[in-house]
């Protein structure tokens, strides 16, 4: 092996073992979670078996054959044993309410909520962090006021507030884009998401904003920034080197703030009655629909967990100390 080979290899190591500690307490805290919301849906109110056989009367037979094929009788800490070794293999089980597979039924509403968190992270980081840098190069002019009250209420501002605001405006008042619903499929399914992506992408990118704007100006006061303009290197380059070193912070918060979009997708959906994972997560939740509430909430902890590792690995790509 060749120095430089040898060299490299040895980079890779620290990123290669933060990667396996990473996934190993990943794993271990979606058990936790798992175990959490299992035990919570099981010792909330309401009956599982009035919930699929409805108010009327029922034979105990019709009774006992839903507790046997959903395992009610066994203790809890079976039918989480017999839950989990379902979900490890792929079976997520079955759907009280749909009376079909749950992996079907989360398939069916994902993609919805895929478009709707992506078009609502790409409009707000296209239009925050631009916002965030022009408000850190002029700090206390009157367009960093501006930018800061705007972002203040931006964040001060519940998801579903900001929903019922922007379909009232522009959707019912000036009639520029549809009530709720998903559409018909392609364009109209796009069509039909701008408003939700952007009552979405409001909270969002007022976080995103505050962090790029407070990276920028902490990088900005740094000794080597002094140091450079006291050299008379051009402010465009020096400017330069501070975006470059502002952009570990700024990744960072993007990751975490992605955080936002669970939570938020779940009053947004419901304002506009898309039918996506949120809307699903709160009908399961009404429903007592335990499998689905089950899947539904280890699906988005997994993508929570698997954002801060893609985080912390792009943090270690822009930061070398950690590579050393």
């Amino acid at each position: 092996m060749t120095p430089g080979a040898s060299g490299r290899a040895q980079r890779g190591h620290p990123l290669l073992r933060m990667l396996a500690l990473r996934v190993l307490g990943a794993l271990a805290l979606l058990f936790v979670i798992s175990v959490l919301v299992f035990s919570l849906v099981h010792l909330a109110p309401g009956d599982i078996v009035r919930n699929i056989l409805g108010p009327k009367d029922v034979s105990p037979e019709a009774v006992a054959v839903i507790r046997e094929q959903y395992r009610l009788d066994d203790p809890v800490h079976l039918q989480y044993l017999h839950w989990l070794g379902n979900a490890l293999s792929g079976d997520l089980g079955q759907s009280v309410r749909h009376q079909s597979a749950v992996a079907d039924v989360i398939f069916a509403r994902a993609g919805n909520t895929v478009l709707l968190a992506l078009g609502a992270f790409v409009l707000a980081a296209a239009v925050s962090i631009p916002l965030g840098v022009l408000s850190a190069l002029r700090p206390g002019s009157a367009l960093d006021r501006s930018i800061t009250v705007v972002a203040i209420l931006g964040i001060s501002a519940p998801a579903f507030a900001t929903s019922l605001l922007l379909l009232y405006v522009f959707a019912f008042a000036l009639g520029w884009f549809p009530l709720y619903g998903i559409g018909g499929g392609g364009a109209d399914t796009l069509w039909h998401l701008v408003l939700p992506s952007a009552a979405l992408a409001l909270g969002l990118g007022a976080i995103l904003t505050k962090i790029t704007r407070t990276a920028v100006i902490r990088e900005l006061e740094q000794e080597y920034i002094v140091s450079a303009r006291a050299r008379g290197l051009p402010a465009r380059r020096v400017r330069g080197l501070a975006l470059r070193n502002a952009a570990i912070p700024i990744v960072t918060g993007a990751g975490l703030v992605l955080t936002y979009l669970v939570g938020g997708a779940i009053f947004v959906e419901t304002v506009f009655a898309l039918p996506g994972i949120g809307t699903l997560l709160e009908d399961a939740v009404i429903f007592k629909d335990v499998p689905v509430v089950q899947a539904v909430t280890l699906l988005v902890a997994a993508v929570i967990v698997g954002v801060a590792i893609v985080v912390d690995l792009l943090y270690a790509a822009l930061d070398p100390r950690l590579r050393r």
